[in-house]
């Protein structure tokens, strides 16, 4: 973990209650990033910093993607070009694409979305074949479809509403895969918990959960679950769990 100064390069609207932020720092001043891991930024005026997945990075920058859902959120959406940003990166354990299987299939809804986009880059960078299942409310929240097809990845699309792809939720398009060899999801805990009862039970997955932290580095135990295996922290020990060792 590094406490890093970072630049907003851009930070703009990309859906309904969406932003991308890219974020720039020198000298692959991040470190190692690996898929699913986040960052933990500190903002003015807030006690509390805000945990947010890593959508992208290259040894330049990185892009994250946010919900404006509370104070926080809103406040980091009026946040210029070339202001300062206290980021500690990276966090987490990430997904270990060497159990992902060589045809996953990568499930986000809503805010679990961004995390994946980094997740099937490395996939197909390892020469993986993962289909990508995307859940929206409606056609306005939906974004990044064209940047996971233009990594080469077969892409579904769930709305609640049916306004683009299924009708229904992403266990519905789960429903009509097969051929998959593992599973890769990030999303609320309902989400991941449907799909835990609706995918093959004798296909391993990995789960990401999202939780609210305090310090976002396993000192405060604010975070902690039970597992199968005892309590983990989801900041350190997360947040992406086997699907193995879950306790729903």
């Amino acid at each position: 973990m590094k406490d890093i100064r970072f630049t907003i390069i851009s930070n703009k609207k990309i859906a309904d209650k969406t932003y991308k932020m890219v974020l720039g720092c020198e000298d692959n001043g991040h470190g190692v990033i690996n898929p699913g891991q986040f960052v933990n930024i500190r903002l003015d005026g807030f006690y509390l910093r805000r945990p947010i997945s890593v959508c992208d990075w290259n040894e330049e920058t990185l892009t994250i993607i946010y919900k404006t859902v509370g104070r926080g959120t809103e406040y980091m959406s009026g946040l210029k070009e070339g202001e300062k940003l206290d980021i500690l990166t990276p966090l987490g354990n990430g997904y270990d694409t060497a159990k992902c299987g060589q045809n996953p299939i990568l499930i986000g809804g809503g805010a679990g979305v961004p995390p994946m986009y980094g997740l099937c880059k490395e996939l197909k960078k390892e020469g993986k074949n993962p289909t990508v299942v995307l859940g929206f409310n409606s056609e306005k929240e939906v974004f990044y479809i064209d940047e996971f097809k233009a990594l080469g990845a077969d892409v579904k699309i769930a709305t609640a509403d049916g306004s683009v792809g299924i009708k229904g939720f992403v266990t519905d398009a789960l429903k009509e895969l097969s051929g998959y060899d593992h599973i890769c999801a990030c999303g609320p805990e309902p989400m991941l918990k449907a799909i835990d009862n609706t995918a093959d039970e004798n296909i391993e997955g990995h789960f990401s959960f999202e939780e609210r932290m305090g310090c976002g580095f396993g000192a405060c135990m604010g975070c902690s679950c039970e597992t199968k295996y005892g309590n983990k922290r989801i900041c350190k020990d997360g947040p992406v769990l086997e699907r193995s060792e879950i306790i729903w």
